[in-house]
């Protein structure tokens, strides 16, 4: 146990992702086991500017592995972007009597835990988004969830869509990150994908690859669509006027956030909330848990918020090329 740290703050901030009660509980436990003391944060950062601030023992995380959502609620902030917000969060770190914080979240959740590092408590973050959009990581607790839930809501779409002779243009999050629809599309064979990451032309990229496969016989479509690329609704009805095509958006929305977490968000949950409280028995601070090529890893926080992340190309060739 390194000698400066007696007891661990735990807190989950910005959207939640399925998958962080894994990582709770994982943190939660392996401290315990070490022989540190546990403290709950519950939503957020706000909670240590209200001081919502609870004890955790082995039961406080008892029956939540299998559970979407945060146990510890999560919440935006916008009194700790301050420096006194920041302030006031260290000294109620101090008067808690937290040492260190291990915060669940994605890049502004890190940006925080780097100003409460400046205020001088030691910080590890875990990348806990549905969007897998932290550049220092290959993969992001939510990730996995989310992309099974956006495939079964869509396989079921399907049904009607095929029954109608359809076109259905189904908004999926992500906002700057195109991860979620990409592989989501193709996953259900989606004749089209539009992601943020790569500008589109309707004609071009959509119009007419709908007419192309009309004439080979296909008579119902699938459009994925992440929400920064463009407005499903929008799509569908230019969709409609220009071909006719009895065209419908279907926007899921938060329903992506929520449900059981999968095997492998509980999984990898597990291994970096473990790895969170080994850094910091080592007396390793401010660091950014990730994975790369299946391995759990880690960086100074500065340098995981300063890393830039691109799409993979080879899943847009293929996306293209299997969608005729």
């Amino acid at each position: 146990m390194a000698s400066e740290i007696k007891t661990i703050g735990v807190l989950t901030s910005g959207g939640d992702a399925p998958g962080m009660n894994a990582a709770i509980r994982a943190v939660v436990r392996s401290a315990l086991f070490k022989g540190y003391k546990v403290k709950g944060i519950r939503h957020g950062y706000n909670g240590l500017l209200t001081e919502d601030i609870i004890d955790m023992n082995l039961r406080s995380v008892s029956e939540i592995i299998h559970r979407g959502g945060t146990i510890l609620y999560t919440a935006r902030c916008l009194e700790f972007k301050t420096l006194e917000g920041q302030q006031k969060a260290a000294d109620a770190c101090r008067k808690a009597g937290i040492d260190a914080l291990v915060v669940i979240g994605g890049d502004g959740s890190f940006r925080g835990a780097k100003d409460m590092a400046a205020q001088g408590i030691p910080c590890i973050g875990i990348p806990g988004t549905i969007d897998n959009d932290i550049a220092c990581s290959d993969y992001t607790i939510g990730y996995d969830t989310a992309m099974n839930t956006a495939v079964e809501m869509i396989d079921k779409l399907r049904d009607t869509t095929q029954s109608h002779d359809r076109c259905s243009v189904v908004e999926v999050m992500g906002r700057n990150a195109g991860y979620i629809a990409l592989n989501t599309g193709i996953a259900v064979g989606a004749l089209v994908t539009l992601i943020p990451e790569v500008p589109f032309d309707l004609d071009r990229d959509v119009i007419s690859k709908m007419k192309g496969t009309q004439k080979t016989g296909k008579k119902h479509f699938i459009i994925v669509v992440a929400e920064g690329a463009g407005k499903a609704s929008e799509i569908a009805n230019e969709i409609q006027a220009r071909t006719g095509i009895d065209s419908r958006a279907t926007v899921l929305g938060h329903v992506q956030r929520g449900g059981s977490p999968t095997l492998r968000d509980r999984v990898t949950a597990s291994r970096m909330g473990y790895h969170a409280i080994e850094l910091l028995n080592k007396g390793i601070f401010n660091r950014v848990v990730a994975t790369r090529a299946e391995s759990i890893v880690d960086y100074d926080i500065s340098v995981a918020l300063s890393m830039y992340k691109t799409i993979d190309t080879t899943l847009l060739d293929i996306s293209q090329a299997i969608s005729i």
